[in-house]
């Protein structure tokens, strides 16, 4: 509970105050979540289509961005708790919905043929890569974010590339 409360920016005591139940506490959690990314992915798209990065640098950065997340242990029982309760699975699922436009808008930048069935497959491709990299929290990897995210990156943008 400690971990959610922090995660919420309140205090454990606080949390019994104002959510009625796990769920809400998830949601809001999410929520938040939500909107750190939808800002953060807001930025990349002005930064692109300013030029000053390249569609591999965005995704470079959004991916460290992702990899940066101090709850990553928390997201992952999100996660968890999505499969187990109905109520859950709807908000992340309305989280990926949400991210679903600006990463297609993302994958259309380094692929402009992308369209209908393959620009979906582009949008579940890069929505797993981004919900994938968490494992670091857990696996001491023996390189740097850095160089995962550079990888990663070019990983992405190669496939994007080759979609028809």
């Amino acid at each position: 509970m400690a971990e959610l409360a922090a995660a919420a920016h309140v205090s454990v005591g606080q949390i019994y105050r104002l959510f009625k139940g796990k769920e809400d506490i998830i949601e809001a959690i999410v929520n938040s979540d939500t909107r750190e990314r939808e800002a953060t992915i807001l930025s990349l798209q002005n930064r692109l289509e300013a030029g000053e990065i390249s569609i591999e640098r965005t995704f470079e950065l959004l991916l460290l961005e992702v990899m940066d997340n101090p709850h990553e242990a928390l997201s992952f029982d999100i996660l968890a708790e999505g499969f187990r309760n109905a109520r859950v699975a709807g908000t992340i699922a309305d989280m990926c919905n949400g991210l679903r436009k600006s990463l297609g808008d993302f994958a259309c930048v380094a692929n402009p043929g992308l369209s209908g069935e393959a620009l979906k497959s582009a949008e579940e491709m890069i929505l797993a890569c981004l919900f994938g990299l968490g494992h670091r929290s857990l696996s001491a990897p023996t390189i740097s974010a850095e160089r995962t995210a550079k990888c990663a990156a070019f990983m992405i943008v190669a496939a994007l590339r080759a979609m028809d």
